[in-house]
């Protein structure tokens, strides 16, 4: 149907008629505005601790060790499916279609989500490495690794919300003193070994938030290792350049990783509280609470801006590197003080 088709059909209509077809798609839009505008949005962080002695008294348990960090986990998966707008990652209809930002944050948490549940599966819960694991863990762990765009049936949230009934199983079983076979070990080694998967996480951040304006990289694939090999030959000299349509996806899923991060490592200081206190690690520890708290900060803009290093215009990308990047480097000195203090 053409245009002129269209525009012959409304001019015969009488006046009140032609403002109702004109109307309609204007309200429809404006709607659609107001809603995308309201769904848009980052929930509040909430505090681990009272969340955990909440949830206890709620159930009747007993806030033993590793309880706070399984609580905090499980309120983490009970926020993002349930926040303003639900969970929106897997949403076909407008104006949720149209939403990217929260849907990019929804991806840093649920990454956080995964690394927890699967550490908690193969480190926290295992006295060694010759030890069975958790039958609640084992079942949770590959049901938050569903994918996290799915909308048909089995749906995304069923999975999650499935994943996190196993979680309370676990947590209902670590509290009683009658079931001893659920366990959380809270050693240097174990946590060690979940910090390592942050640092990853959070240097590959920090990586991709500095390439929003560009740069000329040298290539460290192999350095420090001399007889190290690699399956293709690639350039000495790389150009890392984010597309502009991703700048403000990478930007979002780093703030979801910080606040999901915040919220882990507020819980487990009060778990890890007697080894961190016996390696003299409490101050780092909260340090890299700090950092992370600090991209949080409400965006004043209504884009994420993207200027040049020292330009006129503000880059938030390279604002969000710089915090994650100290982040990751006081995870880096945590994790060898852990090892060797």
């Amino acid at each position: 149907m053409s245009f002129w088709y269209v525009d012959s059909m409304i001019s015969q209509l009488s006046p009140k008629a032609r403002a109702l077809w004109i109307g309609i798609p204007v309200t429809l839009l404006l709607i659609t505005a107001v809603m995308m505008f309201f769904l848009n949005h980052e929930p509040p962080p909430f505090n681990p601790v009272e969340r955990a002695t909440l949830h206890a008294q709620e159930h009747g348990h007993q806030v033993v060790t590793g309880y706070t960090t399984t609580a905090t986990l499980i309120e983490t998966v009970d926020v993002l499916l349930h926040k303003r707008g639900g969970y929106m990652s897997n949403d076909i209809m407008p104006p949720w279609i149209f939403l990217d930002n929260v849907p990019n944050w929804e991806f840093g948490v649920v990454t956080q989500v995964r690394d927890l549940a699967r550490a908690m599966r193969n480190d926290f819960s295992r006295s060694q490495t010759q030890s069975t694991e958790d039958a609640d863990l084992a079942q949770a762990d590959p049901l938050f690794h569903y994918d996290s765009g799915r909308w048909i049936p089995p749906d995304t949230e069923g999975r999650y919300a499935k994943a996190a009934d196993s979680l309370e199983k676990y947590l209902t079983r670590l509290s009683s003193p009658t079931e001893p076979e659920a366990q959380f070990f809270a050693r240097a080694d174990n946590l060690t070994d979940w910090l390592s998967i942050v640092e990853k996480r959070l240097g590959s951040l920090s990586q991709r938030l500095s390439a929003s304006v560009g740069q000329v990289r040298l290539n460290t694939d192999l350095s420090g290792e001399p007889e190290a090999r690699q399956s293709t030959a690639s350039p000495g000299v790389l150009m890392v350049k984010t597309p502009w349509t991703q700048i403000d996806d990478i930007f979002y899923e780093s703030r979801g990783t910080a606040w999901a991060l915040v919220h882990f490592l507020h819980a487990m200081e009060v778990d890890f509280e007697e080894v961190l206190r016996k390696k003299n690690a409490t101050v780092s520890f909260r340090q890299i609470i700090r950092e992370l708290e600090s991209t949080q900060e409400p965006l004043h803009s209504p884009m994420v801006l993207n200027g040049s290093q020292f330009g006129l215009f503000a880059n938030h990308s390279l604002i969000m590197a710089n915090y994650i990047a100290r982040a990751n480097a006081a995870i880096i000195d945590l994790g060898r003080l852990l090892q060797e203090g």
